[in-house]
């Protein structure tokens, strides 16, 4: 039986630690060949977390530059991805999530009548511009796909209203689960000096903010609630990665900057990233990813968005919905911190973590395993 070609395109950090264990899981089975291609949409971050996988890109079209928009990441994955097919003509393309560099990938492969398959199909926040662009990215993507790897029944139920058919949908949980029980068992140290630098009796925050729709005023409002959440408690630190965008950066810098309890570092290492969620006291994020995780790990999470693709993790997980309104985000910490009894409630949510059980790498390889057969 000859090998199936398999191109597995990833753009950021977080499909690339999402992916990775999908890349792992094929290329450890001898049906597949598998090539792995980045797009550079990020970039020392990318190979930080590939690394970590012990993964490296076959290409690197390192498309990134500063302050990049979005007509030149569409337009230069969609050719340089194009590029990279017509060289290879795999069997199958996967692609993850809700990115640029997804969508724009997934249109190189229309072009060429590749299938492509969509893992972590099916999220919806309903409203084309929050995530921006990302529910647009997921939408369309989902329109062109083959294979929808869903990783909820809620998600395979939003696939199904919008007339894909039911059973070309698998559920397989989130491959992020996978990613995060592996580093979870690895029981790793913190290497980041950031890291180290927070006082062990000191319990703290983790704080991660980005989302185009969060730059100006809306994360200026994040940044000041931090500072009067910490004047309240002043038993607790809190750890702040930056994201690279310098519309970031400035205004956490500016804000943030010389508070001696509030260490800013760069993005953690992967591993890094995940000892934080495990040993803090409570997250404020507007990551998608940082919902699934914080459920599986029975983290309370402020989800720092007025919607969420993710409503199991307000349902079932650990998440609370509090926008980037600086009183409603003070008032959600104030309760959390000071109200043990509601801190509990929010950890009980999480039993039969709704975002999977780490085994949904394994079977999307059945699934690709048996259809490309």
């Amino acid at each position: 039986m000859s090998k199936k070609n398999i191109d597995i395109v990833i753009g950021t950090r977080p499909e690339a630690i999402k992916m990775a264990p999908v890349i792992l899981e094929l290329k450890g089975r001898s049906d597949f060949d598998v090539r792995v291609i980045a797009t550079g949409q990020h970039t020392d971050m990318l190979v930080q977390a590939l690394d970590y996988f012990s993964i490296k890109a076959d290409v690197n079209l390192g498309i990134m530059r500063e302050r990049q928009s979005l007509d030149y990441i569409t337009s230069s994955v969609m050719e340089g991805v194009g590029r990279t097919l017509d060289e290879n003509k795999p069997d199958g393309v996967l692609v993850h999530g809700d990115t640029t560099t997804t969508f724009a990938a997934s249109i190189a492969a229309f072009y060429r009548k590749i299938p492509v398959g969509h893992v972590e199909a099916g999220l919806r926040s309903w409203n084309m511009h929050l995530p921006f662009p990302e529910e647009m990215n997921r939408v369309l993507t989902d329109r062109i796909a083959r294979w929808w790897f869903a990783p909820t029944e809620l998600a395979k139920e939003n696939l199904v209203k919008e007339g894909t058919r039911p059973e070309a949908i698998y559920v397989t949980g989130n491959t992020v689960v996978d990613a995060l029980f592996t580093t979870i068992r690895a029981k790793g140290t913190p290497k980041a000096e950031c890291v180290a630098s927070l006082r062990k009796d000191m319990p703290f925050l983790l704080v991660t903010a980005h989302r185009r729709e969060s730059w100006g005023k809306p994360l200026e409002d994040i940044c000041s609630a931090l500072l009067d959440i910490l004047e309240k408690y002043p038993a607790y630190g809190a750890l702040v990665p930056m994201h690279k965008n310098p519309a970031v950066r400035e205004t956490m810098r500016e804000i943030l900057g010389g508070n001696e309890r509030i260490v800013l570092c760069d993005p953690l290492d992967y591993p890094d990233f995940v000892w934080a969620i495990d040993n803090c006291k409570l997250i404020l994020s507007d990551s998608g990813g940082v919902q699934e995780e914080a459920s599986a790990l029975g983290k309370p999470v402020l989800i720092l968005r007025d919607v969420t693709e993710r409503p199991e993790a307000l349902e079932h997980g650990s998440g609370l919905l509090v926008g980037t309104k600086r009183e409603r985000i003070i008032s959600a910490a104030y309760e959390l911190l000071s109200d043990s009894e509601a801190y509990r409630r929010v950890q009980a949510r999480c039993e039969g973590n709704p975002f999977g059980d780490g085994q949904a790498s394994r079977r999307i390889a059945d699934i690709l395993s048996v259809d490309l057969a």
